[in-house]
């Protein structure tokens, strides 16, 4: 049985790690006959890296379902990745997306949603209701007898990257302290993107009488970190595997968006989407883990939130602790 993978927003974090993952490890190539990689922007570093590995990368160009229907036709893909793209106009890139998926006859269809997403208010939070919008569009092809794209259906809910922290590395090591605006009362399970990943890799790898794996299709998988964590712990657990002492800031929206917009070309869209997701925490909707779906498609254990800063020790490491260690070195 073939498996001959197209997927989207390839030149983005979640697109790019999941076609590395199906290109470079042996649980995954050896399943695995093509990898086609759907890119808004093909001229991107990840784009050439990928397609050195072996991915054949496609020029997205979203506008008519009817040319995105060609474009996924001539992938010759029996399995799609709907990874939403960094974009203003996600909702509509997906939803054009998902009609052209459908219009084109893929069986096999995993959605990357995101979890909280149900959870969230369409006026307090509409960057990430936008994803019930595409959800419910996605799920309405398992009942449309005109097209085989709703057979083996899957949605993955990712919970909040615990990457985005990285975003702040450059206060935790000129202050020894990591801004973000949760408040002080509520947790919330931040989620290695690895580990969605290697879930997406082996929800696309899996296989079974109508597709996907019986295990897997027609599941939605909400997808946290093994841990919840507050403001204050979320630091003691940086400061102790960092080894130093950071503390954490309870600041607000305004002074993130100031600070995400000054350290990262992230999309507007994007900050908006993150502000909305801390918005959430603070309201006590992320008090809750959900990992059961990692354990049992994977058989693993989602990656510890100390496993995470240890890591990337150095890109939260403070700079006066990197250079007395230097010094004593010499």
């Amino acid at each position: 049985m073939e498996r001959r993978v197209c997927i989207t927003a390839i030149e983005g974090n979640t697109g790019f790690l999941i076609a590395e993952l199906l290109l470079t490890n042996s649980t995954f190539k050896n399943v695995i006959n093509s990898v086609t990689g759907l890119s808004l922007n093909t001229d991107a570093d990840r784009c050439k890296e990928l397609s050195n590995l072996g991915a054949t990368i496609a020029a997205h160009n979203p506008g008519r379902v009817r040319q995105m229907t060609n474009t996924l036709r001539e992938t010759k893909a029996d399995t799609i990745c709907l990874v939403p793209p960094a974009h203003r106009d996600k909702l509509d890139i997906t939803t054009e997306l998902i009609q052209a998926a459908k219009r084109a006859n893929i069986p096999n269809v995993c959605l990357i949603s995101t979890a909280g997403a149900d959870l969230a208010e369409r006026d307090a939070q509409p960057r990430l209701r936008e994803f019930v919008d595409m959800e419910s569009l996605f799920m309405a092809t398992k009942g449309d007898p005109s097209t085989a794209a709703g057979r083996s259906p899957v949605i993955i809910r990712a919970g909040f990257y615990a990457e985005n922290l990285l975003l702040y590395a450059p206060q935790c090591q000129e202050e020894g302290m990591l801004p973000i605006p949760i408040g002080r009362d509520h947790k919330f399970p931040l989620v290695a993107l690895g580990d969605i990943a290697l879930l997406a890799a082996h929800v696309l790898c899996g296989k079974g009488k109508y597709g996907f794996s019986d295990k897997h299709r027609g599941q939605l998988m909400a997808m946290t970190g093994p841990s919840l964590v507050n403001g204050d712990e979320l630091a003691t657990c940086a400061s102790q595997a960092l080894g130093v002492d950071l503390k954490f800031d309870d600041i607000s929206d305004n002074e993130t968006r100031r600070i995400l917009r000054n350290q990262s070309d992230i999309d507007p869209s994007e900050i908006q989407l993150i502000l909305e997701y801390y918005s959430l925490v603070r309201e006590g909707k992320t008090n809750y883990i959900s990992t059961t779906a990692f354990h049992d498609v994977t058989g693993g254990h989602p990656q510890e939130l100390l496993d995470f800063f240890k890591t990337y020790k150095e890109e939260f490491l403070p700079k006066k602790t990197t250079k007395r260690r230097k010094t004593e070195g010499k």
